[in-house]
């Protein structure tokens, strides 16, 4: 992962809770929690959804299993609550992919000229780390190959392009226009097209050997508040290091927040308790709110690397996402 431009400001590099100056002067680390606090939110976010979506089998907003291409043939409503503000003219497709035993190949189909469509790739710090789509590789069919941070291979033929995700579990998520009500009937046909398999299987091979089974902890609204870095150690798990972030996982290392680290909030020293907690409280409040100015706290940076070529000769040039700006 890659410092997001937006959220730049918001990371600075945490410190140990129980350092003291050369005054023997405790310090105070409110602030310092406020900005993990901030670092993790989105992760947080994102793992709300994927548990709604395609662990929790009793959640209203289930979808179904890891890398199966889920449709919903409607618009959405204000029930659909897994993620913020979705669209109501963009019945949605989406896969959440489990990368960690080898890629997924995903395929579209030939889409008319004149009706949108895109898959959006996000990875687990919620970065768009690719598009396909209408305004991206065209309304044209094709299969492309998305794989995670650990893999090396080569490019298999009939791949039109290939996405890394730096996490191991990647959500793509489908819109398709919908022109009006009666409409929908083309809709569900495009989705039926939208298909997602192993690589092996798209290569005929036999698979590689089963990934371990995951117990996926419980979401609860709790994941927003003290319960923020437990959950930060589980999905960093998934996470591999990057160089850019090497000194930042040091320091986030020193304050208990470290991948597969237990971390209890009830076991905290009561002072430390109530510094964590007046800056969750502060941080919350700071985040961007829908009634006025908003920068979305995501990571929007874009990678240092290379952007994927996928677009044909003489079709544009891929541009990286721009910070979002909304009123």
């Amino acid at each position: 992962m890659k410092l997001p431009l937006a959220a730049m400001g918001l990371l600075a590099i945490v410190s140990n809770v129980s350092c003291r100056d050369s005054g023997s002067k405790a310090i105070s680390h409110k602030e310092d929690y406020q900005q993990a606090y901030h670092y993790a939110f989105p992760m947080i976010a994102a793992y709300k959804a994927m548990y709604q979506f395609n662990i929790d089998k009793t959640s209203p907003q289930y979808r179904g299993p890891f890398n199966q291409v889920m449709s919903d043939s409607r618009v959405s409503t204000p029930k659909d609550t897994a993620v913020v503000t979705p669209n109501s003219d963009t019945p949605y497709s989406m896969l959440q992919a489990d990368l960690r035993a080898e890629p997924i190949v995903f395929c579209v189909p030939d889409v008319e000229k004149d009706r949108y469509y895109s898959v959006q790739l996000t990875d687990m710090y919620t970065f768009n780390y690719g598009y396909v789509g209408s305004r991206t590789t065209g309304n044209n069919g094709g299969c492309y190959m998305v794989t995670g941070p650990d893999w090396k291979g080569v490019t298999p033929p009939g791949i039109s392009g290939v996405f890394n995700s730096e996490t191991q579990f990647s959500l793509l998520i489908y819109r398709t226009q919908l022109f009006n009500p009666a409409d929908i009937v083309k809709v569900k046909k495009i989705q039926a097209d939208y298909t997602a398999q192993p690589l092996s299987a798209y290569l005929h091979q036999p698979p590689p050997p089963a990934p371990s089974a995951i117990d996926f902890p419980k979401f609860t609204e709790e994941a927003f508040h003290t319960e923020f870095p437990k959950l930060l150690n589980f999905l960093l798990q998934f996470c591999p290091e990057v160089p850019e972030e090497t000194a930042m996982r040091i320091q986030f290392a020193t304050i208990g927040i470290a991948a597969g680290k237990p971390f209890e909030f009830d076991k905290l020293p009561e002072a430390q308790k109530a510094e964590m907690s007046l800056a969750l409280k502060e941080g919350y409040a700071a985040l961007p709110a829908p009634n006025g100015p908003i920068y979305l706290v995501m990571r929007l940076y874009w990678p240092k690397r290379p952007p994927p070529s996928i677009l044909p000769p003489g079709e544009g040039t891929w541009k990286p996402p721009a910070v979002l700006v909304a009123q």
